[in-house]
């Protein structure tokens, strides 16, 4: 090889190395899971425990849920898409880098098993989950949630070992309209009684 080829390789090389270098220093770094904790410290753990696991029924457990999911329901909560005044309060002094590190530290964590309690309505809230309510169009729920409750990233929320005391009072608030930031959920719940809500809640919290 000579002189001239030995200069152009160096130089090519020199290009691609600089290349490579300026788009690793240009790609949005990931979230920061130290700085995830500390957002939970703050203003999360009191309703939603350090790690989101089995905390107050009334509050939904959050560990393990997915970090679109949670990125969603938090940014709807400071925007009033989805109503409530404690999140909406706790939410609204957060940027949009802490909402995505905080849902990602809760994300990282390991989802609890929980269980059914009420065994009178464990075969009704099973068909319901596994099959849906033919006579009215009440689709199964495994089929966003999948059949264990683990849901698809980013499109359906994890479920399995979920409070029955959250899961059902979320489904009566998309069935009366007091909680509008699913459509899709909005139309189901309408359909559903409420011996069919609680029972299908109770099922879904022994999902594992």
């Amino acid at each position: 090889m000579n002189h001239v080829a030995h200069v152009a390789l160096a130089a090519a090389t020199m290009l691609m190395g600089s290349a490579a270098l300026a788009a690793t220093e240009g790609a949005p770094a990931g979230p920061d899971l130290a700085k995830g904790q500390a957002i939970s410290a703050q203003v999360c753990a009191a309703c939603h425990t350090a790690d989101g696991s089995r905390g107050a029924p009334v509050n939904p457990i959050i560990a393990g849920q997915h970090p679109e999911y949670l990125v969603k329901q938090l940014t709807e909560f400071k925007s009033g898409k989805r109503e409530n005044p404690i999140m909406k309060g706790m939410v609204s002094p957060l940027s949009e880098d802490d909402i995505i590190n905080v849902a990602a530290f809760y994300a990282s964590k390991q989802a609890k098993s929980g269980f059914a309690r009420n065994k009178d309505t464990i075969r009704l809230g099973e068909k319901i989950y596994r099959g849906g309510i033919l006579e009215r169009n009440v689709p199964a729920c495994s089929g966003c949630h999948s059949p264990t409750g683990v849901g698809i990233p980013a499109q359906f929320p994890r479920l399995s070992g979920q409070h029955s005391d959250y899961t059902e009072a979320q489904l009566i608030a998309f069935r009366s309209g007091a909680r509008v930031n699913s459509a899709q959920m909005m139309a189901i719940a309408a359909k559903m009684s409420d011996r069919e809500i609680k029972a299908v809640a109770d099922y879904i919290a022994g999902l594992r």
